[in-house]
Formats: C-alpha cells, sequence, structure tokens
C-alpha cells in the first residue's frame, strides 16, 4: 500500500521491450534509497513495482503487458519524469490516502490555469471512472493523491498547491498529457457492498 504522498522525483533512464513486455531502468533522483531491498514495491507515477534489481542510483522492474495496456508506462520516453513512493510501513502517517497502486485507468490533462499562488489542473477522464470521481473526495493522479475541487461529466478539477508542483514530476507535464488514474478504494468497496446488497445478499 502507499499513501500518494510522493517521496521523490527520479527519471526513466531506460526501458526494454524486447520481450514483449518491458523491463524499466529508473534512476531514482532524490527518493530516499539506502536500504533498497531486492523485492520491495515502489509505486512509479501511481503503478506499484516490483525491485528486480538495484544499484546506489538506479532500481530496474518489469512491467507485464496488462500494466502496459491499462497504464501510461509502455509510452514513456527516456529522460521522463516519475513520482516514486516506497511502499509505507506500519508506523506511517497517512498524509494522503490509501494508494493500492494498481491504476484504474489512463486520463488527460485538459487544463493549466493559474490560481493566486496555487495551479488549478482540469483532467479528462473515461467514463467508467468518473462515476467514482466525487467533490471533495480523493483521487491519485501519477502517483499523487489529489482532492477533487470539482466534478462534471468530462472529467474533474483539482488544485496543487507551489509544493505538491515543485515537488512532483507535475513541474513537467503539460497539457494533453496522459496520467495514470486511481479512483479512492473506499468508493470501490461502496459500489461493490451496495451491489451485493441490490442482489439480495445479507449483510
Amino acid at each position: 500500500m502507499f499513501t500518494g504522498i510522493i517521496e521523490g522525483v527520479g527519471r526513466l533512464a531506460g526501458i526494454d521491450t524486447g520481450s514483449g513486455d518491458a523491463r524499466l531502468d529508473i534512476e531514482v533522483g532524490n527518493l530516499p534509497f539506502s536500504d533498497v531491498q531486492l523485492g520491495e514495491s515502489i509505486a512509479v507515477n501511481g503503478v506499484c513495482l516490483t525491485v528486480v534489481a538495484f544499484s546506489a542510483t538506479h532500481f530496474e522492474a518489469d512491467a507485464s503487458n496488462e500494466t502496459l495496456s491499462l497504464t501510461t508506462l509502455g509510452a514513456l520516453l527516456p529522460g521522463a519524469l516519475l513520482n516514486l513512493e516506497r511502499a509505507m510501513r506500519p508506523t506511517d502517517r497517512l498524509g494522503g490516502h490509501l494508494v493500492s497502486g494498481h491504476v484504474d485507468g489512463v486520463g488527460k490533462v485538459l487544463g493549466i490555469l493559474p490560481d493566486a499562488r496555487a495551479q488549478r489542473w482540469r483532467f479528462a477522464a473515461p467514463q467508467a471512472l468518473l462515476r467514482y470521481v466525487a467533490r471533495k473526495g480523493s483521487i491519485c493522479v501519477d502517483g499523487v493523491s489529489l482532492t477533487v475541487n470539482q466534478v462534471d461529466a468530462d472529467g474533474f478539477e483539482v488544485a496543487l498547491i507551489p509544493h505538491t508542483v515543485a515537488n512532483t514530476a507535475f513541474a513537467g507535464t503539460a497539457i494533453g498529457a496522459a496520467v495514470n488514474l486511481e479512483i479512492d478504494l473506499v468508493a470501490r468497496y461502496v459500489e461493490r457492498l451496495l451491489g451485493a446488497h441490490s442482489d439480495g445478499a445479507s449483510a
């Protein structure tokens, strides 16, 4: 599990797709990394990946065809900025919201507008996901836990404070860019519970 609070911004050093799936070589940037362990989970732009090799400044992770089909990872070019977060520990503060690292779909940046010292970002989202997006609810965009300010039939809007822009890959994200979206776990389980009751299941 993750919190959606980005710990560091890295870069894609390379991607090998020669075997049909992909192995990513990721430069960790300013991610705290001295105690990394083989097999641990790191969220890369919101996608939970497993460390299969590492050095002092890089790690490698495999992305399956399923992951590539549901996320933006396969379309990234070397040099792309990446939001990185290591899996949370039981003693960590939950500063964002509970994030699984299992991306639900891909959205797109529709607009970026200044709002005093902050910025208002508008995202398009697949219709199948918008039903789970609620005003003042949580959503994870490229691994970043954000609060939804507005939502309509076409997409949603969030506010990014200067700290968030400066300390995430959003600093290098442009209008039109594709982004990974993960809906709030609570919304997913509420729908499941309501569906069970509508089918006549008992509590």
